[in-house]
């Protein structure tokens, strides 16, 4: 899934979540970063990379299939495919917004 696909499908999800209020990066490595700033209302998205409260850091063939419903996060952190740094409980909150 390229990085405009992600992009979009985000943008979806997130304007459909409750306000999560904190900022969030997902690294995908060669493939790019995307950051998104929920403080403000509506979020802002770009792909900087900026200073975050949590961090997801993945593929972005992970990422797509966790966006599809085809990979669980939770199991996708347990084998090592996602890595969390940061605020578990945010990730935690943000685990939910992307299983929807």
């Amino acid at each position: 899934m390229s990085l405009e696909t992600i992009t979009d499908r985000l943008k979806q999800k997130i304007a459909l979540a409750p306000h999560f209020g904190a900022k969030v990066k997902f690294d995908f490595g060669a493939d790019g970063i995307l950051h998104v700033d929920a403080t403000q209302k509506p979020p802002h998205i770009s792909h900087d990379d900026l200073d975050a409260d949590v961090t997801f850091l993945c593929s972005a063939a992970t990422f797509g299939k966790i966006l599809d419903g085809a990979q669980d996060p939770t199991m996708a952190y347990m084998t090592g495919k996602l890595k969390i740094r940061g605020a578990m409980g945010l990730a935690m909150k943000l685990n939910a917004m992307l299983e929807d």
